[in-house]
């Protein structure tokens, strides 16, 4: 399994993708929605999370690629 996808705000600006315990960003996007697209295929790609921040730095979503015993309780999709 990969390293968790975290997609919060970039301190210059824009949106950032990083995976769990790295210094620098992975991509950098201008919006949060294609920051949320980049993470997702790594996230896919690794068999790992895509945990996404909102502005204020806090988690609001997660979404899980990896291979996760228990079904989904998540009724988003």
């Amino acid at each position: 399994m990969g390293k968790n996808q975290h997609v919060t705000k970039h301190p210059g600006g824009g949106w950032q993708v990083k995976g769990a315990g790295n210094e620098k960003a992975t991509k950098v996007t201008e919006t949060q929605k294609k920051a949320i697209n980049v993470a997702t295929n790594i996230a896919k790609h690794q068999k790992s999370e895509v945990i996404i921040h909102g502005k204020n730095g806090r988690i609001r979503d997660k979404d899980s690629y990896g291979n996760d015993p228990v079904p989904p309780k998540d009724k988003k999709y």
